[in-house]
C-alpha cells in the first residue's frame, strides 16, 4: 500500500498512521492540544493534513498518492453540511485505507477512529451518526470486492468499540426498507466479534420502543437481516430465550393494536390484522431465530398446523403460542429450560399481552416433564388453581389447559384430590374453551395408569349428557369423545360386570349416541360412531356392522335390528329410551329430526306393551302431532301399541295367560320409511365402486 503524502512509519500499521494523523489535523483545526489518540509505536512527525473549512475545498489524500478533490461549491455550505461531508470523507478515506490493512490495521482502526471523532467536541453519536450516514450514501456506489469489504470492515470496526451508537445509527438513518442497510447489517452479523454486542442491542432497541412503531419496525428488520445469516445464531446465546419472548409479545401487540379481542367480530377493511410489513418482519425473525438453532421441524410443524396464521390473529394469538410451545417440546427442547426460567417473571407483569403469552407458554411447556420438574409441584398446582378464580376467562382457561397436561406428569392421589375437583366444576363454564379444556384434561387423565374410572364414571353421571346435547358443536364432539375413552378404560371391568356406575352411563347416553350419528356437525357424528364401536367392543352387543351401517347409509333396516336387540336386552330402559327421543322429535335439525322419528317407530314396534305405560303414550301422541310434523308411520306404532294395550277393566281369569307361556300378543306391522331426502357422508360412488345394479 503507497503511504500517502505522509509516508509508512515503520513499526506501525499503515491505517493507525494515515488515521493518526488525521485525527491530529481535527484536534488542531480546534485548538486542542494534539498528542497519541492510543497506546502503541508512535509515527514520525509528518506535515498535517489540510482540514477544509467553511467555504473551501477539502482535500485528502487517497492510500494510492492521489488526493481526492470535490468540486468547489458555489456558495458557503452550512457547517451541519459541512460537518457531515468531512465525516463522510472520513469514512471513505479509512477505507481506502483499509484495502490493503490486516487484521492488525484493522484494530487499530476502531481505536484511531474513535478518538477521531471524539476530538471533534461533540456527543459521540452524533459523529457515528454522520459517518453511518456516509457510510450509507457511499456503500452502493462501491465496486464489489475489496473497495467494498473494507468499507464494511469500518463500521465493523467502530462497532467493536461503540456497539450502541452505531446501532442506533444505522436505525435511524435507514427506518425503511433499504438495500445498503440490510447489507451493512449483514456485514456486522459475519463479523463474530461484533455480532454479539449488536444483537443485543437491537433486542434493547425493540424492547425500548414500545411508543414508536417505526424504531420497532426497523430494530425488527435488523434482527431478520442479522439473523438470517449462517452462524449468526451462535452469538444469541445467553439471551435466546429472551429474545424469542420479545418477538413472540410483540406480534401479540401488533394484533391487539390492529384488531382489540373486545371488538365485535366484524372483519372491516380496519381490522385484516396487523400491518403485513411488521408482522412479516417479525415472523421472519422469528422463523430465522428457531431455524438457525436447528429448529427447522419447529418452523414446519407450525407451518403444518397453521400456526404462524394463528400468532398475528388477536383471537388466537395464544393459540398460537400454545402450538410454538408443543413444537418446541417435540423437537427444540434444548431452550426450555431458559424459556421457563425466564418467562417465570413476566407471569406477573402489569402489560397484559407479556403476560398473556408469557402464561401460555408456561402451560404449553409443562407438557415437558423435565422443565416442569424446575418447580415444585406445589407451586405449580398453587399457580394453576389461582389461574382459575382469575375473572377473566382467557386465564381461567390456560389453568384448566395447565392441570391437563400436569395431568400426563402425576399420580392417581393427585388427580383425585386436586385435578378432579377443579376440572368436573368447570364443565358448567359457559366459555366453550373452557369447557373444551375440561374435557380434554379429563381426557389425559384418563390415559394415565390406574386412572380413576369408577369415579369419574359416578362424578359425570349427572354432568355428561346435558353435554351430548350442547349447543356448541365443539363440546359435543369433546363430549362423545370423553365417553368413548371412559368406556375404553373401563372396558375390562364392564366385561365381568363390575362397572355398574359406567353401565348406568352408557345406557344414559345411548340413545343421544344413535341420533348423533346424523349430526350436521362431522366431527361429532365420527366421535359417535367411534363411541359407539367402543360400547359395542365392551358389552358385547355385536352390532357394529349395523351402526356403521347406520352412521354412513340410509339403512331403516340396519335401525330395526339395533332396536330389537335393545328392547331385548334392556327392556326396563325402554320407557327411557323413548323419553330421550322426544326431545328430538321438535328439533330444528332436519337430519336429527327423522332419525328421532325412526329411532321411536322402531323401538316402540320391538316394544312389549307391558313396559310402556299410558302416560309415556300420551306423551308420544303428543310428540307425533306436535309441530314441526312428523311422518305419520311412528304414529301409527305408538297406536297399535296403544290397542295393544291391556284394559285396566273388564278382564276376567280366562284372559289370564296359562303359567309357563307368554302372553300372545296381537302381531303388528313393521313400520315403512320412504328414503331419506339428507344427503349422506358415504356414498356408493366416493369408494371408487358403483351402487347395487
Amino acid at each position: 500500500m503507497a503511504g500517502g503524502m505522509w509516508g509508512p512509519a515503520r513499526g506501525a500499521p499503515v491505517a493507525a498512521l494515515t488515521l493518526t494523523a488525521l485525527a491530529e489535523g481535527i484536534r488542531a483545526s480546534r485548538g486542542q492540544p494534539t498528542g497519541p489518540p492510543a497506546p502503541g509505536p508512535q509515527p514520525q512527525p509528518e506535515p498535517e493534513p489540510a482540514v477544509a473549512e467553511p467555504g473551501r475545498a477539502t482535500t485528502i489524500p487517497t492510500a494510492g498518492g492521489e488526493p481526492l478533490s470535490p468540486p468547489l461549491p458555489q456558495e458557503p455550505i452550512p457547517r451541519s453540511s459541512w460537518e457531515e461531508g468531512a465525516l463522510a470523507d472520513l469514512a471513505m478515506y479509512t477505507a481506502t485505507c483499509l484495502e490493503e490493512a490486516g487484521f492488525v490495521g484493522t484494530q487499530a482502526t476502531a481505536l484511531t477512529l474513535s478518538s477521531a471523532l471524539e476530538a471533534r467536541g461533540h456527543r459521540l453519536e452524533d459523529q457515528v451518526h454522520g459517518l453511518v450516514r456516509g457510510l450509507l450514501a457511499q456503500v452502493p456506489h462501491l465496486a464489489e470486492g475489496r473497495p467494498r469489504r473494507a468499507a464494511l470492515r469500518v463500521l465493523s470496526a467502530l462497532a467493536l468499540e461503540h456497539s450502541r451508537d452505531v446501532v442506533f445509527a444505522l436505525l435511524r438513518c435507514s427506518p425503511a426498507p433499504d438495500r445498503a442497510a440490510a447489507e451493512l447489517w449483514r456485514s456486522l452479523s459475519r463479523n463474530q466479534r461484533v455480532n454479539g454486542q449488536v444483537l443485543v442491542q437491537l433486542l434493547w432497541a425493540l424492547k425500548g420502543s414500545a411508543g414508536s412503531q417505526l424504531e420497532a419496525l426497523a430494530a425488527t428488520r435488523a434482527l431478520g437481516e442479522m439473523l438470517a445469516v449462517s452462524g449468526c445464531i451462535g452469538a444469541t446465546r445467553g439471551f435466546y430465550p429472551h429474545l424469542l419472548l420479545v418477538l413472540v409479545t410483540q406480534l401479540h401487540e401488533l394484533a391487539w393494536d390492529a384488531h382489540p379481542p373486545d371488538t365485535p367480530k366484524v372483519w372491516a377493511p380496519s381490522h385484516r390484522g396487523p400491518p403485513h410489513s411488521h408482522a412479516s418482519c417479525t415472523l421472519e425473525a422469528l422463523k430465522a431465530l428457531l431455524s438457525g438453532d436447528g429448529g427447522r421441524m419447529v418452523v414446519m410443524c407450525m407451518e403444518q398446523a397453521g400456526g404462524w396464521r394463528r400468532l398475528v390473529g388477536a383471537r388466537t394469538h395464544l393459540e398460537g403460542v400454545l402450538l410454538l410451545a408443543s413444537a418446541l417440546v417435540a423437537h427444540a427442547d434444548h431452550h426450555l429450560r431458559g424459556l421457563f426460567a425466564d418467562l417465570l417473571p413476566r407471569l406477573r407483569s402489569t402489560d397484559n399481552a407479556q403476560r398473556l403469552t408469557a402464561m401460555a407458554f408456561f402451560t404449553g411447556l409443562l407438557q415437558s416433564r423435565p422443565t416442569a420438574r424446575l418447580l415444585r409441584e406445589e407451586v405449580i398446582l398453587e399457580r394453576l388453581r389461582a389461574w382459575q378464580g382469575d375473572p377473566e376467562p382467557t386465564v381461567r382457561w390456560l389453568a384448566l389447559l395447565g392441570l391437563g397436561h400436569l395431568a400426563l406428569n402425576r399420580g392417581k392421589v393427585r388427580h383425585a384430590t386436586t385435578l378432579l375437583p377443579a376440572l368436573l366444576g368447570a364443565l358448567g363454564e359457559g366459555d366453550p374453551r373452557l369447557v373444551d379444556a375440561a374435557l380434554g384434561a379429563l381426557r389425559r387423565v384418563l390415559l394415565r395408569p390406574q386412572a380413576p374410572v369408577r369415579l369419574l364414571s359416578a362424578e359425570l353421571r349427572p354432568r355428561l349428557p346435558p353435554l351430548l346435547d350442547d349447543a356448541r358443536d365443539s363440546v359435543r364432539a369433546s363430549a362423545v369423545g370423553l365417553l368413548g375413552t371412559l368406556v375404553r378404560r373401563g372396558r375390562g371391568g364392564l366385561r365381568v360386570g363390575l362397572r355398574r356406575p359406567l353401565r348406568k352411563l352408557v345406557l344414559q347416553c345411548l340413545v343421544p349416541l344413535l341420533l348423533r350419528l346424523h349430526d350436521p356437525n362431522p366431527d361429532t357424528a365420527e366421535s359417535s360412531e367411534w363411541t359407539l364401536a367402543r360400547c359395542d367392543q365392551a358389552l358385547h352387543w355385536g352390532l357394529l356392522e349395523e351402526m356403521v351401517t347406520v352412521a354412513h347409509y340410509d339403512s331403516p333396516e340396519a335401525l330395526s335390528r339395533i332396536c330389537h336387540r335393545l328392547v331385548q336386552w334392556y327392556p326396563s330402559h325402554v320407557p327411557s329410551f323413548l323419553s330421550q327421543t322426544q326431545g328430538y322429535l321438535r328439533s330444528p335439525q332436519g337430519p336429527l329430526r327423522r332419525a328421532a322419528v325412526l329411532l321411536t317407530g322402531f323401538l316402540v314396534h320391538h316394544s312389549s306393551p307391558s313396559h310402556v305405560n299410558q302416560d309415556l303414550l300420551d306423551s308420544l301422541f303428543q310428540a307425533q302431532e306436535a309441530p314441526p310434523p312428523s311422518p305419520h308411520v311412528s304414529g301409527q306404532q305408538v297406536a297399535l301399541l296403544a290397542r295393544a294395550q291391556p284394559q285396566p277393566y273388564g278382564w276376567s281369569l280366562r284372559h289370564l295367560p296359562r303359567p309357563g307361556r307368554p302372553r300372545p300378543w296381537p302381531a303388528r306391522p313393521p313400520p315403512v320409511y320412504a328414503r331419506s331426502p339428507f344427503q349422506h357422508r358415504s356414498l356408493p360412488g366416493r369408494w371408487g365402486c358403483s351402487g347395487p345394479g
